[in-house]
């Protein structure tokens, strides 16, 4: 009998602890559970009314096939809108690309910017799918350590030898930003070298002050990654999009045709329809604005206080050396005794993860103000 082929070393990529942390969660709530949900990165709310309208619409009119590997052209071009909107950039639309979700996205840029074995910084504490898609890329990644004095951020002055950065500002997890002298010194000192600059902006539109810095403000030889996942809440209908220097669309465009054929045509027309609906999005960016409100006030007397205060996104990053030396276990511990899911920092630092915890507010404020009540407790009582 034949044994089973060896998979490959590059497919040995380190779980999403979160999805576990979910799939935990589930198993608590299908036995009678009552579970507050802040471990995922997901808003509460459905796709904007105008989104689900419009596909409804569109689905009674006709089929729903193929779109060109670039995107729906005027959803492209209502993107390009978005930018002159949003930062009085005067964007071309033919340098938009629709993608499946900004995991599409990602997949597209390491593949269309590196060859195997290229050096590719991030810093730590990040999303953790940066660091398993580059590795299922055979690309060598290379963790920065930021500091909270930065506000976990990288800075121009800390960057190794590099083929390429990617950044996120709001970042994930700790949802602090970078300023535009900021951003503008990390692309200056990636360009400096040679280097590729890649901005994860998922989650502009989600600040609680002054807005996000776009990469583009400073930069046209960047590539800049967004999703209609957050501000937009379509998480489930894998929509994203992303913006490449002009002699960079063919590349992508081949790189699309092949991998993906075309983002679900659907969720485009949806997308569409989403964009106007400002009035429904800026609400939902009201509760998180008062979950933030709730969750800086609560954490600290729930004995988590050591935090950086999150400029946007729905994430506060909790420093907990003075609690646990193991965040996962401690994770399990919150859930199975306060009913409360949070994530353990390993996910986004596989070095110091293992003393620090993120808390999502992404849910109804209720939730948030349940969840803040069972946390309360549950240290009280430990």
């Amino acid at each position: 009998m034949e044994g089973a082929r060896q998979v490959s070393d590059r497919s040995q990529v380190d779980p999403f602890i979160v999805m576990d942390v979910m799939e935990q969660a589930r198993r608590l709530e299908d036995a009678g559970r009552s579970i507050i949900h802040m471990e995922v990165g997901q808003p509460g709310t459905a796709a904007p009314q105008a989104a689900r309208d419009g596909l409804a619409a569109a689905m009674e009119s006709g089929a729903l096939g193929y779109t060109v590997a670039l995107g729906l052209p005027e959803l492209r071009a209502r993107i390009a809108g978005l930018y002159r909107d949003w930062y009085g950039i005067d964007l071309d639309p033919n340098r938009v690309v629709v993608t499946a979700g900004s995991s599409a996205a990602f997949l597209l840029a390491f593949t269309a910017l590196f060859d195997a074995g290229d050096r590719v910084g991030l810093g730590l504490p990040c999303y953790p799918s940066y660091r398993q898609i580059l590795k299922a890329l055979s690309l060598d990644v290379v963790g920065i350590e930021t500091q909270v004095e930065n506000r976990y951020q990288p800075v121009a002055g800390d960057l190794p030898d590099l083929a390429g950065l990617i950044v996120a500002s709001p970042a994930n997890p700790t949802g602090t930003m970078l300023d535009h002298a900021s951003m503008a010194d990390l692309i200056g000192a990636c360009h400096a070298q040679g280097a590729a600059f890649i901005s994860d902006e998922i989650y502009h539109g989600l600040h609680h002050e002054g807005r996000a810095v776009s990469a583009l403000e400073v930069s046209d030889d960047v590539y800049v990654i967004n999703s209609f996942s957050k501000y937009f809440s379509m998480t489930g209908w894998r929509i994203g999009w992303m913006i490449v220097p002009e002699d960079h669309v063919r590349t992508i465009e081949r790189l699309a045709q092949n991998m993906f054929i075309c983002a679900p045509h659907a969720s485009q027309i949806a997308a569409l329809h989403a964009m106007d609906a400002t009035e429904e999005l800026e609400a939902n960016r009201a509760v998180y604005a008062r979950n933030r409100a709730l969750m800086l006030d609560g954490l600290p007397k729930a004995g988590f206080d050591r935090i950086a205060p999150p400029d946007g996104a729905f994430y506060i990053y909790a420093d907990v050396a003075h609690l646990t030396d193991d965040s996962v276990k401690f994770a399990a511990e919150i859930l199975e005794n306060a009913g409360v899911a949070v994530t353990p920092g390993v996910d986004f630092d596989p070095n110091r993860g293992r003393t620090t915890m993120r808390f999502s507010y992404a849910r109804a404020t209720a939730d948030i103000e349940e969840g803040l009540d069972r946390l309360r407790k549950f240290m009280v009582a430990r």
